[in-house]
């Protein structure tokens, strides 16, 4: 603990500092005036290192600046406004230590000193300091871990929201999703598209290669369709197995047809081989697309069974194509 003197007296600063050094306090700084205290503390920007100190000891009387003015203005400086200040004055008057405290002081110690009333009262200031510091370590660690706490929460509530194989959105998230942006599209009028797909023949790539290659296989076509989304709001979502799904807000049909055809020239462009026996046999999608204009008599259930009747028209088609199906109300 540090501490530092500030009084004009010579006789009491040396008093001051032999009773403190001698009950152990090692780091004890004297001025004599509130200009020299200024300058060792920095607040006069000297350009000097300032002085780091926990408390101070001030003198009411002092010539050029009184002792008030002088807690007034270190107490003014942010990095000193919690250094605790105890006054040491031989005035007793009840208005002059008012003005002391509502200046900033915490205590004050009446001239002559008493050595025992001197180490008392600074113990136990220091003491007080100390408890607060603790504290604000305390609470600093505490909003720590809360910080930490929050950004976990984050990420598992981020994880919860992924297929833990592909990495694009789950089928909980896509259900969620496709019910918000539904009530969007309700109340601004807007076209809503969905894009389901499977793999063509992902079982016999599955016999072929195992289940090892068959995870990687599902993984790069869960790359290769959501590089095929440019808009924020477009979302990716594994539907189940091989079965993938697109939520397209605010896209009419001729806007959900061409990036439904984009996807799949993006995994044909892979060229994930489908069987050991034959190079030239690729992996591909088929994929059906459904759009409609939200209306408070439709769900988006509707949708979704365009969509994958859709995709049935495909595959029944020859496979590696994209169908449209328009939504019936039911």
């Amino acid at each position: 603990m540090s501490i530092l003197i500030i009084d004009d007296s010579p006789d009491d600063r040396l008093l001051l500092q032999s009773i403190l050094e001698s009950t152990g306090y090692g780091d004890v700084y004297v001025a004599d005036s509130a200009r020299a205290a200024f300058q060792l503390l920095g607040i006069d920007q000297s350009g000097s290192r300032p002085l780091s100190v926990d408390l101070i000891l001030m003198d009411i009387m002092m010539p050029e600046m009184d002792g008030i003015e002088a807690v007034r203005q270190i107490k003014a400086v942010d990095q000193f406004r919690e250094i605790p200040i105890i006054m040491v004055t031989a005035k007793s008057d009840p208005v002059d230590l008012q003005l002391a405290f509502a200046a900033g002081a915490m205590d004050f110690i009446c001239k002559p000193l008493n050595k025992v009333e001197l180490l008392t009262r600074v113990r136990s200031v220091l003491r007080l300091v100390h408890e607060i510091n603790r504290r604000k370590a305390r609470e600093t660690e505490l909003l720590e871990v809360m910080r930490q706490l929050e950004e976990a929460n984050h990420m598992l509530l981020r994880l919860s929201r992924l297929d833990g194989l592909t990495g694009v959105t789950n089928r909980r998230q896509f259900d969620d999703y496709l019910d918000q942006e539904w009530r969007r599209a309700l109340r601004e009028n807007m076209p809503l598209s969905l894009v389901m797909l499977d793999i063509d023949g992902f079982k016999d790539y599955n016999d072929a290669h195992g289940h090892q290659a068959g995870d990687e296989c599902l993984k790069q076509v869960a790359g290769a369709i959501s590089r095929a989304l440019n808009r924020p709001g477009d979302l990716v979502a594994r539907y189940g197995g091989d079965e993938f799904v697109m939520i397209l807000p605010g896209t009419p049909a001729e806007g959900a047809m061409r990036v439904a055809e984009t996807m799949r020239e993006k995994v044909q462009s892979l060229g994930l081989s489908r069987s050991n026996h034959s190079l030239k046999e690729c992996v591909t999608i088929s994929l059906g697309v459904a759009t409609l204009y939200p209306s408070r008599d439709t769900s988006p259930s509707i949708l979704v069974a365009a969509a994958d009747q859709a995709l049935y028209q495909a595959k029944q088609s020859g496979r590696n194509r994209v169908a449209q199906s328009q939504p019936q109300p039911s």
